[in-house]
Parts: structure tokens; C-alpha cells; sequence
């Protein structure tokens, strides 16, 4: 009898303590992943309050909090001397993010284009 009540112990202590890394979030919070070959020296992110700086080829940078945000946004990356800009038409149709860990991951092809493809966390 100790047994099965140790056991249901166990099992009821995992079941309460097993929590998902977005569990405690009250924002979108947005990451960087770097899917080009060039060092990104800042990727600014909507407005000037989301700079992200040093995001290497291939990396993610850390995450950053944002009251609202879409699928997309304005992208401003700097490499070097060099400046690449991803400019969206409008956001109409779009639905605001619910709150949650997403990556923007970005690519910036031969001709200078910004691509960004949007995974949720």
C-alpha cells in the first residue's frame, strides 16, 4: 500500500511540475535567427526599442518582448557598411501574434533581398 501511494505521489508531483517555456509569458516575445552567410552587426525590429546586435551566420539571437506584433514587420539589418531593408505594404488582414515565443529567421539573398520566414516556438 506504501507503494502505490509513493508511486501516486510521484506521478502526481511530475504531472504538476512539467510546464512549457511559454507557460509564465505575457508578451510576444520575438527572436532572431540568422539564416545568411553575412554577420548581422544590428537587426532592428519594428521600431527603434527592438534592436538586436551581433547575430552570427547560422545563430539565434535572445529574445525580446513586444506589446504587438505580426507574422512579419519592418526589418532593417546592418552588415557591415552594408544596409538591407525588408519594408511590408501594409498589415491589413493580418491578426496581432497571441502571446508566445516566435523566431523571425532572415536571409538575405545574392541580390541584397530580405527574405523572412516566421516559426512559431
Amino acid at each position: 500500500m506504501k507503494r502505490i501511494l509513493l508511486v501516486c505521489t510521484l506521478l502526481v508531483m511530475m504531472a504538476t511540475s512539467c510546464s512549457d517555456r511559454d507557460d509564465d509569458l505575457t508578451a510576444v516575445h520575438i527572436r532572431i535567427k540568422n539564416n545568411s552567410t553575412l554577420e548581422f552587426d544590428e537587426v532592428l525590429v519594428a521600431d527603434e526599442e527592438h534592436l538586436y546586435v551581433s547575430v552570427s551566420p547560422d545563430s539565434f539571437s535572445d529574445y525580446q518582448a513586444f506589446e504587438e506584433a505580426y507574422r512579419f514587420a519592418y526589418i532593417r539589418i546592418t552588415a557591415g557598411e552594408e544596409v538591407f531593408v525588408l519594408q511590408p505594404v501594409d498589415f491589413v488582414g493580418e491578426a496581432l501574434l497571441p502571446i508566445g515565443l516566435y523566431t523571425y529567421a532572415l536571409t538575405i539573398d545574392e541580390a541584397g533581398q530580405v527574405s523572412l520566414e516566421f516559426v512559431i516556438d
